[in-house]
């Protein structure tokens, strides 16, 4: 699997839209629009892949002029854009098309001016009208937003206008950011809330995690190679091990997390999408909704995890004051923002079995915390064991003659240090016949000769294109839902019960390697 020699793969992402856009950014003056947004266009702009004719309004409360906006994003793509430094003919092409919009979100005036503005801008392009609207917002403010987009007629397409993919018609698509509601009632209500303006083939859930090269390669690794499909079922899988691993404390957050917890903030999107991809059956065609089919399938497949208390499928925990790279962190309860007697989890460990042909008996073990040693985000599919031991065990650091013979693993890296390895069992040099593990691997900065892009590049080119297949469709987000708000309700009525606590800087409680443990099997530390 190592790389002979660098690919080169330079300019073989997808062209721009044809067709001129307006991207009107909600949120314009927050975090995610200067550190995320801003900078993937700009480096759109500097692959030449946006549309010639393409414009950004940004709409928020605080007051500045178009001028004053433009000064703020171009000093916020110098300080965050993955390609510096940054190109003044470049940033000169992409600023005459960026305006700014005054007005309280519930305001309707300002949607005036923005409808006015869009008319303007759309006239000078002398084409159609083709908008993507784009909540950078807290969650509360979506249904605001949408109504009055709605109220204001920015999308009678939706509805009684010409239809959306007509010829001169212009479309309108919004992305909404996550979270997708706090649980299945708050999702399905969210949902109704944006399909009274917008049809669901206009509607985009982003999930910045579906949009790293290393996730989507889980999908060409699988399907794009005969050698290891065939091998990606129960009778070889022993079992699945999901880790999402941050090597921060809550910092500034611990107000929004107390109210989130790790089950909202990771597991119910970020990972069980990343399972679904991991799961899912050969999907007909790789167009949007094929994909998301199968996708959903894995979802539904999901046994209902219990809630019980002597069903042993979850463990939660929080960390306290530890040592993380040499520096002392406080408690989780000690943060700002935090509720003194708060039971919220920054860890959690799951245990999910997918009832279908293909993984029927093969537990997926799910696991994130915040506090951890490292940051990390990886699958690894353990195969079963050799069902002879024809060969002795070799020992080697950390082991000791007579242990079993390692199984084989399968890591898939998806950050940092972007990658795949394989673990195989070989014969070190000498005269006794006997395996020691060695680890094959594949590095994407080494085989591609270049890091990937940023997530947010490919989501806002592939929205602009129409390709849907990358964003999350309603059901999944409700299946999802389903599954993870019993387990939330639960923990929710134990309060501190049950809660685990882990010092900060290790991997988790010792609740969780018992946990695992009681499997026979055991977590795999990067």
């Amino acid at each position: 699997m190592a790389a002979d020699a660098t690919v080169k793969v330079e300019g073989e992402r997808p062209g721009g839209p044809a067709g001129p856009v307006t991207l009107v950014i909600f949120g314009a003056s927050g975090d995610l629009t200067k550190r995320k947004l801003l900078p993937a266009l700009y480096a759109l702009a500097h692959d030449r892949l946006l549309p010639e004719r393409f414009a950004i309004i940004g709409f928020a409360r605080r007051e500045k002029t178009s001028e004053a906006f433009r000064d703020e994003m171009r000093a916020d793509v110098e300080q965050f854009s993955r390609l510096r430094p940054v190109r003044a003919e470049v940033w000169d092409r992409l600023a005459r098309g960026l305006y700014y919009v005054t007005g309280p979100f519930e305001d309707s005036a300002g949607y005036e001016r923005l409808r006015d503005l869009l008319q303007e801008r759309e006239r000078d392009n002398g084409a159609g009208r083709n908008r993507v609207y784009y909540l950078a917002t807290p969650p509360e403010a979506y249904p605001v937003i949408v109504g009055r987009l709605g109220a204001a007629g920015l999308v009678t397409e939706a509805w009684d206008g010409p239809d959306e993919d007509a010829p001169g018609a212009g479309w309108s698509r919004i992305i909404v950011e996550k979270p997708f509601g706090r649980d299945l009632d708050t999702a399905r209500a969210l949902n109704a809330d944006l399909h009274r303006v917008f049809r669901e083939r206009q509607v985009y859930r982003i999930d910045h995690y579906l949009g790293k090269e290393t996730v989507q390669n889980i999908l060409t690794f699988r399907f794009g190679n005969s050698i290891f499909e065939p091998l990606w079922n129960r009778r070889y899988v022993d079992h699945v091990q999901l880790l999402v691993g941050e090597d921060l404390g809550v910092e500034s957050r611990g107000g929004y997390y107390d109210s989130a917890g790790a089950m909202r903030d990771m597991v119910q999107n970020h990972m069980l999408q990343l399972l679904s991809l991991v799961a899912m059956e050969p999907p007909a065609t790789f167009e949007a909704d094929a994909v998301r089919d199968e996708k959903v399938k894995v979802l539904r497949a999901i046994r209902p995890i219990p809630v019980e208390p002597d069903q042993d499928r979850t463990v939660r925990g929080q960390y306290v004051s530890g040592l993380l790279r040499g520096k002392k962190i406080a408690a989780y309860a000690d943060e700002p923002g935090v509720g003194e007697e708060t039971s919220t989890e920054t860890y959690a460990a799951l245990r999910l079995e997918i009832d279908n042909w293909r993984w029927a008996g093969v537990p997926f073990y799910l696991r994130t915390g915040k506090a951890l040693p490292k940051r990390v985000t990886e699958v690894t599919i353990q195969y079963r064991r050799p069902p002879l031991r024809l060969f002795e065990h070799a020992p080697h650091p950390g082991h000791q003659p007579g242990d079993e013979i390692e199984p084989n693993r399968l890591t898939l890296r998806i950050q940092p240090d972007e990658g795949i390895s394989l673990r195989v069992g070989l014969k070190p040099p000498g005269p006794r016949i006997s395996l020691v593990p060695a680890r094959l691997g594949f590095a994407y900065h080494e085989t591609f000769g270049a890091e990937p892009a940023e997530a947010y590049e490919r989501l806002l080119l592939d929205c602009m294109l129409g390709d849907a297949t990358l964003f999350i469709r309603r059901d999944e987000v409700e299946t999802a839902w389903a599954l993870v708000t019993p387990v939330l309700e639960a923990w929710a009525a134990a309060g501190r019960t049950g809660l685990t606590y882990y010092p900060a800087g290790s991997w988790g409680p010792k609740e969780a390697d018992r946990f695992i443990q009681a499997d026979g099997r055991e977590w795999v530390n990067p």
